[in-house]
């Protein structure tokens, strides 16, 4: 079971402190860092410094990391146009030295375009699909050959197909809870599901309609790596626990039912579970960034008890 470090930097982080984070993680043994893309606060927080940018951040942490993978859950796809985003994503690529992962989403947080004056449409699963195709179909572009598509939402033609990734693949993630289009979406495009924040219960029946769908796709279901994402609170002991929990806001019963919280014997017994169905990445939703203990105590009293 890989764990990986997701953070949420709309709700209150600078690029320093995320770097920080990143130097943790990479320090303390974790796979990955990976970040949301949002540009507006949620809840009850006042979100101070402001947002940042999700692959700037990521162009600033490839040259400063040199192991863990770096990546997005999920970029927003109303954000950007998908041939800015190939060359995007590709440079970061290269700056990486090859660990570059894209998590591609649809965009859903209305107020948040609203906020900055970015186009929120009303069909937004279509262009998903579009830009799915158009970004990994320029990555795919031999050199010296030209990129072209026509679709209801985007046009290219003669295309150069550059910049290319270091990678011969970049790793493209999809997730979600849709029953129907998401997972014949991933069976087409993705090399990894991720479900967020569900249940074990939710998460086996999510996995196993995108694993139909890969099969009736032409694909074998195990090519798709099965991953969670799931909010972390780990104590050392019950009071630890609650520190941590007060801290973010939540109630302890709460995220023992919802993610993962309690004492790392806690903790690993529910990992077991997501393992008993198939996820073999875990992306950890860190809340509170300035904890550094907090993956401290997972590196040393979780993750070896995983291998």
């Amino acid at each position: 079971m890989d764990l990986r470090i997701f953070t949420e930097p709309q709700q209150g982080a600078s690029y320093d402190t995320l770097l920080a984070v990143a130097k943790a993680t990479e320090d303390l043994g974790f796979d990955a860092f990976f970040r949301s893309d949002h540009y507006l606060k949620m809840g009850d927080v006042d979100g101070l410094p402001g947002p940042t940018d999700a692959w700037i951040t990521l162009a600033g942490l490839a040259r400063e990391t040199r192991r863990i993978r770096l990546g997005t859950l999920m970029t927003a796809g109303t954000f950007r146009l998908p041939g800015v985003l190939a060359i995007q994503v590709a440079q970061v690529d290269q700056m990486s030295g090859g660990r570059v992962e894209l998590g591609l989403g649809a965009g859903w947080f209305e107020d948040e375009h609203k906020a900055y004056g970015i186009p929120f449409p009303k069909e937004k699963f279509g262009r998903l699909e579009e830009q799915l195709a158009i970004v990994t179909g320029l990555w795919e572009t031999r050199l010296g050959d030209t990129f072209d598509f026509r679709g209801t939402y985007y046009d290219l033609t003669d295309s150069p197909a550059l910049p290319k990734p270091a990678q011969a693949r970049i790793p493209v993630l999809i997730g979600g809870h849709g029953a129907t289009r998401t997972p014949k979406l991933a069976a087409r495009y993705a090399d990894e599901f991720n479900m967020p924040f569900a249940s074990v219960e939710d998460s086996e029946r999510q996995f196993g309609r995108v694993r139909a769908a890969a099969e009736a796709a032409g694909r074998g279901a195990d090519e798709l790596t099965y991953s969670n994402a799931l909010v972390v609170c780990v104590g050392k002991d019950d009071q630890e626990v609650a520190r941590r929990a007060a801290v973010i806001g939540r109630e302890v019963d709460e995220l023992k039912a919802n993610g993962l919280a309690g004492t790392p014997a806690e903790v690993v017994e529910k990992i077991g579970r997501y393992a008993g169905i198939g996820s073999r990445r875990l992306y950890l939703q860190v809340l509170d960034l300035s904890d550094l203990d907090h993956l401290e105590l997972i590196s040393a009293q979780v993750q070896p008890q995983l291998s």
